[in-house]
């Protein structure tokens, strides 16, 4: 597969060391998100699902807090529906992401299917990092997302068949990962203090929720109090 920087418009052409560093940047960043993936194929199946079901989330889905409040909600018997909606509230930033991400990268036919699919928090982050010139966002973009998307893939892959192989994967708490995986996700994201606030505050009203609604509903207005808080965030901005 050729790489899909390499047939856009090159305004400032990138020096081989620079380009080398954009990929062992994506590479590492890569494998690190593939050591998630490994967690979420074994929480999913000690969640109830087949290690095809999970290997189908990475494939499709392919993105990672989503996945993980999926199969979390699912797991502790919510219903489809709790799970669906906090899945989507969760990803629905991607879609900012592209709206961002649409004018460096101006990505034509199929190459529009492969960008939305691949725009996730580490990828657009990458790019807009490199985007001093727009060969290297384009570049640290493209790195980046086949990266991950590989690397995740692979790992839910390993994850998932090897809980499968436990005779009861839950009896080795993988099903507490699930926690421990929301957090790991969330503690890069905690870098200032309106982060913090609004991270204390979806806790709050989650833990208050827990022992007076269904499984799911806690997650889905932890969410929904995040995207509150960004939406009013983004009025004062304005």
């Amino acid at each position: 597969m050729t790489d899909p920087a390499q047939d856009q418009p090159v305004e400032g052409a990138l020096s081989p060391s620079r380009v080398r560093a954009i990929r062992a940047n994506a590479l590492g960043i890569g494998l690190a998100t593939g050591a998630y993936g490994i967690s979420f194929g074994a929480i999913a199946v000690a969640s109830g699902m087949t290690a095809w079901q999970a290997q189908a989330l990475s494939l499709g889905m392919f993105t990672g807090a989503s996945q993980f409040a999926l199969v979390g909600v699912l797991g502790a018997g919510g219903g489809a529906v709790a799970a669906v909606i906090t899945a989507w509230l969760l990803g629905a930033r991607n879609g900012l992401y592209g709206l961002h991400m649409a004018p460096l990268l101006r990505p034509r036919s199929w190459r529009r299917v492969l960008a939305a699919q691949w725009t996730i928090d580490e990828s657009t982050g990458m790019g807009m990092a490199h985007q001093d010139t727009p060969a290297g966002g384009r570049l640290a973009f493209w790195a980046t997302g086949a990266a991950v998307y590989v690397l995740w893939n692979l790992g839910t892959l390993l994850g998932a068949v090897g809980a499968s192989a436990l005779d009861d994967p839950a009896r080795f708490g993988l099903d507490a990962a699930i926690p421990a995986g929301f957090l790991a996700l969330l503690w890069p994201r905690l870098k200032d203090r309106t982060a913090w606030l609004v991270a204390a505050g979806a806790a709050v009203v989650a833990l208050a929720l827990t022992p007076l609604t269904r499984p799911g509903i806690p997650v889905l207005a932890s969410a929904v109090v995040a995207v509150a808080a960004g939406m009013l965030m983004t009025r004062r901005h304005r």
